[in-house]
């Protein structure tokens, strides 16, 4: 409860028969003219306002704030909520559950240890598509969803009744993104503070990085590691500094057969070429007014992929537009639009008396510009325009395929047809390598890409043939597009105008549909889609994330043996944010993103080597090429089926009790008491070693002395790379972890249903089949050399042996060090590893948050410097003094890096100290962050 208001601004609000206490901005000259994004900062910092941690001065600097300057303003941000999803909730409520324990040891009250302001986890991260292409998909993948994660799901029920503020909504109900802007996201938020209701604006930090989906209803709010949401939820706020925002203008209008995936694909190509990592975005001007509210949670779900904090849209008209349809209450209704016309939060650039908000920069897109795309084969700011498609994936393919494994002519099964023309450099191993990243479109030659035609009878019979580019996986899934009526029936009716001119999928495409929640079923059942989906093959497979965390379950086996039997690079499209290798499915080298109706398309054509202008999908009965321009649906008919198909009801029927679950969830044996009962036997949830050995005071900070490299790493490593979501290898630590401790093989389940475990996940760390660790070159996955005995051992091994002989760790890294999901465990497994410092050229934002609250210490290479200009080549020994200055409550801006080869030659520089703000040297001092909150609540 805020204690201090120096400028007065506490007030009342009348909406109807309510009186709400309201922060007023008014009472603050300067805040006025502020971005909408800063205006929410504004009223968080005066609401919450204590004298000591947030000051006036804080509230003064937003006011005065420069939009020219670079930020070095910190400020203490409250969220107003925690939304968590399984996979990162999971090992969250372990967490809440140690420190209950921890703060009995140090002599608190474990009682302490609940949420002080709303915490909700969604589970949807779990279902797995085992099952795909017949009727009773759905029914079968939940089925073995419960089997596989019984153990966590009783572990979460126990947290829904252990602690206070924490619900739970449970599976198969629909995936977090969707399910908080359709029902969870207030808006405006109120809560009872000490007898009196309060209103302010609904502000969220999440556990997935595309928390920032939310921007698109009016609510700040974005990704953070698990540790700093659990610091949220135990009610520290998040150290941050005033950010720059960008001021993005959208005008025009879509054009026809453009889809909203397409505008947030080129929104993603343009901001991330123009560099907004660690700003804010936010759409401004007279063109938000035609922006509908799903095109707008689109474009804020793909804030991570182009690399800003958040990507926010202002409240308006559209937005109540849309909480109308979605069910919320008429006082909900009129308290945002009283509160936000009140706040000048209200954006109507025709209103009288509008100002315009100034922006640190400014960017414009015109929509009518925007031309059908898709992004791949490894990242979602790769875009390619999809009439150049063809041609950018023979250009591609150069990168995933190598002549030299099958020469010409020598040792190939007869029945392998293999073509590598001789005017093609792959032909002579001169085909880059593929951690050069993909090649540009426009630069291959679809009439000379590698072929390797390999003949396979799939299991209904049907003979066929395999070749390098062919789609095995067409997966509509993914918030970032399922949110979105416009494009799933644009999908839809695709697939019943394709049904009708008599075409049909591949026989070696796996295709689902993964909904984003139960409404998607209902407005394709209302509109009498579904029997057309179907027929391709898109039956529902369950309500969850699904192919876009890589749970797109196992190809058929007959397909995988021939894949991973012949080296196919093979291909799948799906309609979600992520496409990161090893992400998607293990036998998969190639990953496009792509609309839900080119998902469908996609699945048709069968493979990438197609140009959807001017080759046929198919034939009619009379043998009439069908083109994808014949069966793509106009404009009209999409809404039209929009405004028939959708209504209100289907929201409040499908959130009527959401928290309540299915029989399956209200079944679960639930165990009670204050701490939980830990399992000695479990292999999902275990409690993890943070805290052993904790003593109440921390330990001076220490120089790091005598380090080795454990990996050395290139550009773009994802936190997929550092720590895979997907599936568990046999052979891999993790596997054998499983093996010896008596799972089946088929019981492995992914590493992330097992982030509750830590002894699985530290096993995991940098383990991803795809990680190009520069030490062992030429090999994939999770290997090192152990400089200790010289031999080639997996990162693991390495990492136990340096620990038995008390040799601390490095890793060092590239550009975007870190980009991807806001996964905790990549930073807790690197912690645990033994990693005291990770060295890059730069970070993505969140990463280099968790790498801090894991007491890990971030470093940059000097301006313009990398490892390889400085000529380490990760063999050294390390050596990095002057991190004792934490000690004395300052910050070194650098550190003094002294790397010894192994003929005694020394590389010596200064590395930048990435710990940008005071409360993160407070958290790295203590070990952690959450160390810092467990001694901050024994000693408060």
């Amino acid at each position: 409860m805020s204690s201090v208001d120096s400028f007065g601004s506490k007030g009342g609000l009348q909406v109807g028969d309510t009186t709400y206490e309201i922060y007023r901005l008014a009472a603050v000259p300067g805040l006025e003219k502020l971005p909408y994004s800063l205006k929410v900062l504004a009223e968080n910092l005066l609401r919450t306002e204590d004298g000591a941690n947030i000051t006036a001065d804080h509230v003064r600097a937003l006011a005065g704030w420069d939009p020219a300057a670079e930020p070095d303003t910190e400020i203490q941000f409250t969220p107003a909520r925690v939304i968590m999803q399984d996979f990162t909730g999971v090992p969250c409520v372990v967490d809440l559950a140690t420190m209950r324990e921890a703060v009995a040891e140090l002599g608190g009250d474990p009682q302490r240890i609940n949420p002080l302001a709303p915490a909700e986890l969604v589970i949807d991260h779990s279902v797995q598509i085992d099952v795909a292409g017949r009727s009773d998909a759905f029914e079968r993948n939940v089925a073995l969803e419960y089997e596989r994660n019984f153990e966590r799901y009783q572990f979460l029920r126990w947290g829904q009744t252990a602690f206070d503020d924490f619900k739970v909504v449970p599976p198969g109900t629909g995936i977090v993104h969707q399910v908080n802007i359709e029902y969870l996201a207030r808006t405006i938020m109120t809560r009872e503070v000490g007898g009196v209701l309060r209103a302010y604006p609904d502000t969220c930090v999440g556990t997935d990085s595309h928390t920032t989906m939310v921007n698109g209803l009016g609510v700040l709010g974005w990704g953070v590691g698990g540790i700093e949401a659990e610091a949220a939820m135990l009610g520290q706020p998040v150290s941050m500094l005033i950010p720059r925002v960008v001021g993005f203008r959208l005008s025009g209008q879509i054009p026809a057969g453009v889809t909203a995936t397409d505008v947030v694909l080129t929104i993603t190509q343009q901001l991330r070429g123009h560099g907004v990592v660690g700003k804010f975005v936010e759409f401004y001007g007279e063109g938000v007014a035609a922006v509908p509210l799903a095109n707008r949670a689109t474009i804020g779900n793909m804030s991570p992929e182009f690399g800003s904090t958040a990507a926010i849209f202002p409240i308006d008209g559209v937005t109540m537009e849309y909480l109308r349809l979605t069910g919320r209450s008429q006082a909900q209704l009129e308290l945002v639009e009283a509160y936000a016309k009140e706040q000048g939060l209200w954006h109507d650039p025709s209103a009288a008396g509008y100002v315009e908000p100034v922006f640190s920069e400014y960017l414009e897109l015109d929509l009518g510009t925007v031309v059908p795309s898709i992004a791949g084969p490894k990242r979602p700011q790769d875009r390619i325009e999809l009439s150049g498609a063809k041609e950018a994936f023979a250009s591609s393919i150069l990168d995933y395929v190598d002549a030299g494994d099958h020469p010409r002519g020598t040792g190939l099964d007869e029945s392998v047809e293999e073509t590598f023309p001789a005017s093609d450099p792959i032909a002579a191993g001169e085909h880059a390598d593929a951690s050069d990243g993909p090649a540009e479109a426009g630069h291959g030659d679809s009439a000379t890409r590698p072929h390797k035609r390999v003949p396979v009878t799939l299991v209904d019979g049907t003979a066929t043939e395999l070749d390098h580019g062919h789609v095995v996986i067409a997966s509509i899934t993914s918030c970032t597009n399922t949110s979105n009526p416009s494009v799933m029936l644009a999908a839809a009716l695709l697939a019943k105008k394709a049904v009708d001119k008599g075409l049909t999928a591949k026989p070696w495409v796996k295709t689902s549909m993964a909904p984003g929640s139960k409404v998607v079923t209902d407005y394709y059942e209302k509109a009498g889609l579904w029997p057309y989906l179907e027929k391709l093959g898109f039956h529902l497979v369950g309500y969850g994330c699904a192919t876009c965390i890589g749970n797109s379950g196992p190809l058929p086996e007959e397909v995988s043996a021939v894949v991973n039997e012949h080296d196919l690079s093979v291909v799948s499209v799906l309609s979600g944010n992520r496409n990161f290798e090893g992400r998607i499915n293990p036998d998969v080298k190639m990953n496009y993103l792509a609309s839900p109706p080119l998902v469908v398309a996609y699945a048709l054509a069968g493979t990438m080597d197609f140009d959807f202008e001017n080759e046929p999908l198919g034939h009619t009965d009379a043998g009439e090429p069908v083109m994808l321009a014949d069966i793509w649906p106009s404009p009209a008919e999409v809404q039209s089926t929009i405004d028939s198909a959708i209504d209100r009801g289907m929201f409040t029927k499908d959130y009527a009790d959401v928290f309540a679950g299915d029989e399956r969830w209200q079944a679960l044996p639930t165990p009670q008491g204050a701490t939980f009962a830990w399992d000695a036997e479990s292999t999902y949830v275990r409690k993890p070693p943070y805290f052993e050995g904790m003593t109440p005071e921390p330990s001076p900070v220490q120089d790091i002395a005598g380090a080795r490299v454990l990996a050395k790493l290139g550009d773009s490593v994802t936190t997929d790379h550092i720590s895979p979501a997907g599936s568990i290898k046999a052979d891999s630590p993790a596997g054998t972890y499983l093996a010896e401790h008596g799972v089946e093989r088929r019981d492995f389940n992914s590493y992330g249903s097992r982030r509750g475990n830590h002894e699985v996940m530290i096993r995991g760390t940098f383990a991803n089949i795809r990680l190009r660790n520069q030490l062992v070159p030429g090999v994939e996955g999770g290997f090192t050399v152990n400089h200790l005995d010289g031999a080639q051992t997996t990162i693991y091994d390495a990492a136990q042996a340096y620990a038995a002989a008390g040799v601390p760790l490095v890793i060092l890294g590239g550009k975007e060090y870190g980009s991807g999901s806001s996964r905790d465990w990549a930073a807790k497994g690197t912690a645990l590893l033994g990693v005291k410092a990770v060295i890059t050229e730069s970070f993505e934002r969140i990463h280099r948050s968790n790498l801090i609250g894991m007491g890990v210490l971030p470093l940059q290479f000097p301006a313009g410097e990398s490892a390889d200009s400085l000529g380490l080549d990760g063999t050294e020994t390390f050596d990095i003094a002057g991190v004792t200055a934490l000690n004395d409550g300052t910050t070194p801006r650098t550190v003094a890096v002294r790397a010894t080869k192994a003929d005694g030659s020394v590389v010596e520089f200064d590395a930048v100290v990435r710990i940008d703000t005071p409360g993160e040297a407070d958290y790295y001092r203590n070990g952690g962050i959450l160390q810092y909150v467990l001694r901050s609540l024994v000693t408060a």
